[in-house]
């Protein structure tokens, strides 16, 4: 299991460099509440930006982008808004996903979904 976490945190490291390197600013990381977690939040200009980062070790079974279903992206969306009504943000906000496929690299996904 720590192997899984280790991975997991080396992909989120990737993922918030990449935004970064992209002229976007972390704000938090590992938000949690009880609907969920999200990855990373971000300042995209005026834009707060939630960041799902996902990886797979192959491409099988659909990959990491085809990981996130419906009820993923509902906890994602749950844990959002509790993110913005604790934390008083009015403006306007999307969701990113950056995922990783083993061998074939990461994708960044910008306005992944909206529910």
């Amino acid at each position: 299991m720590a192997h899984t976490q280790d991975l997991g945190q080396r992909a989120e490291d990737r993922a918030q460099a990449q935004l970064i390197a992209h002229g976007l600013q972390p704000v938090a990381r590992n938000y949690r509440c009880r609907a969920g977690e999200i990855d990373l939040v971000m300042r995209d200009g005026d834009c707060l930006v939630f960041v799902e980062v996902r990886f797979r070790r192959s491409s099988g079974f659909g990959g990491a982008l085809s990981s996130i279903d419906a009820r993923k992206r509902r906890r994602l969306t749950l844990a959002a808004e509790h993110y913005l009504v604790h934390h008083g943000w009015r403006g306007p906000c999307r969701f990113d996903v950056v995922a990783f496929d083993g061998q074939s690299g990461e994708t960044w996904v910008r306005d992944a979904f909206f529910d």
